[in-house]
């Protein structure tokens, strides 16, 4: 029998959701593309998360990747303690794993706003992922003493259970965020998110003006202000319209939004769409637009850039000021305003958006998921010997750009 490797490790990843699920997104990317990175180098990797309707309670994916599916959107929080520690004491699934190590060596606990608090219960080293910051969103969720609550969770309780581990985010924006709120830098990795491969031939632009919004239709994802956008340009450009591209709870509010603005004839909501629809759409925009109030970086910004499409975006919002160039590969705006300013700029100037384009696409390939992956894992050794240096926690090489 072949002698495991003691340099390979089971990393148990806790996310409240996955890639399968309604609500996912660019963070739940991000998870299964690192874990894939993961086995890939020999690694063993679960991923436990929020039961749904569209994959089984457990299962391997492509990757290699072991998926576990429990409890709610609310209950996965107690169901991977549980889960954790009936493995632990032998009697659940994560004991029975696949070839490799059975017990995870490591535990990677990703809080998005809401922490699973494993130094608690776990009795292995943890590595703790954050994508941003939730100070904005707070609000715009969840009633006022529910939203301080959530945030006290977040910025105070977290801070202390977590504070003997090491941290990873996507982007210095959070890195810097963590620092306000006390988590001292040189514990924080930053792993940008790798750019995903184009699989299908690049689109011809639309032969009238179209913008695309890609993402969750939630509040804070702020597709109304895509919305105000195309009404404030419809005179100038009587045949503008959005594809709005996602799904999610605010969809109808979105909906009957557009109507009352006298613009629902050009929004076109596309729903979920495959990886090949999401690259047509993207291919094929004359501009991305990405008005979320927040994000850890930005993935679908570059995700359009890999096909030609520059994005305006607000410069706030976290780490999209590091996944747009601005100026060069799309334009960051400080207020509204200004964000309807610079998509009736881009509009009106065809030989700045193609530049701007080509720019944003040899941004894109930049970053890759490899490079990701050797960082992270990276920060995996890191994770078990606080002593050592934070390994990655510069930028990730920015290839020298034409100014648009």
């Amino acid at each position: 029998m072949k002698t495991p490797n003691p340099a390979l490790r089971h990393v148990l990843f806790l996310n409240w959701r996955d890639t399968l699920n309604p609500e996912g997104g660019g963070s739940e990317v991000f998870v299964e593309r690192i874990a894939a990175e993961l086995v890939a180098r020999g690694h063993q990797a679960t991923l436990l998360c929020a039961a749904h309707g569209n994959g089984p309670a457990e299962e391997v994916n492509a990757a290699g990747v072991r998926i576990l599916r429990r409890g709610g959107r609310h209950t996965v929080y107690a169901r991977a303690a549980l889960t954790y520690l009936a493995g632990w004491f032998g009697l659940g699934r994560l004991r029975r794993g696949a070839a490799g190590r059975a017990r995870p060596d490591l535990i990677v606990d990703v809080c998005n706003g809401l922490p699973f608090l494993s130094p608690l219960w776990s009795r292995r080293p943890v590595v703790t992922l954050v994508h941003h910051v939730h100070r904005e969103q707070w609000p715009v969720v969840l009633p006022p003493r529910a939203a301080r609550f959530g945030w006290w969770i977040e910025s105070s309780l977290a801070i202390r259970v977590y504070r003997r581990c090491r941290y990873v985010t996507v982007s210095a924006a959070t890195r810097d965020e963590l620092a306000v709120l006390g988590v001292d830098p040189r514990r924080v990795t930053v792993v940008h998110n790798g750019t995903p491969e184009v699989s299908v031939a690049r689109t011809a632009k639309t032969a009238e003006p179209t913008l695309v919004v890609l993402g969750r239709l939630v509040p804070h994802k702020q597709v109304e202000v895509a919305l105000r956008a195309l009404a404030a340009l419809s005179q100038q450009w009587p045949a503008l319209s959005v594809v709005v591209a996602g799904q999610g709870w605010w969809e109808p509010k979105l909906r009957a939004y557009a109507a009352e603005l006298g613009v629902g004839d050009r929004v076109r909501f596309a729903g979920f769409v495959s990886d090949e629809e999401k690259q047509a759409l993207l291919s094929s925009a004359w501009l991305a637009l990405t008005p979320s109030l927040k994000e850890g970086w930005g993935l679908t910004i570059v995700e359009a850039g890999a096909q030609g499409t520059p994005t305006v975006a607000f410069r706030g919002a976290g780490g999209v000021a590091e996944a747009v160039m601005d100026g060069r590969t799309g334009l960051l705006a400080d207020n509204e305003e200004e964000f309807v300013a610079h998509v009736r700029t881009l509009l009106a100037d065809d030989e700045r958006r193609a530049a701007m384009g080509a720019a944003a696409r040899i941004y894109a390939d930049g970053f890759t998921w490899s490079a990701a992956g050797d960082k992270f894992a990276a920060a995996i050794g890191a994770g078990t010997a606080p002593q050592t240096a934070a390994a990655g926690a510069t930028r990730s090489r920015t290839p020298d750009l034409p100014l648009p």
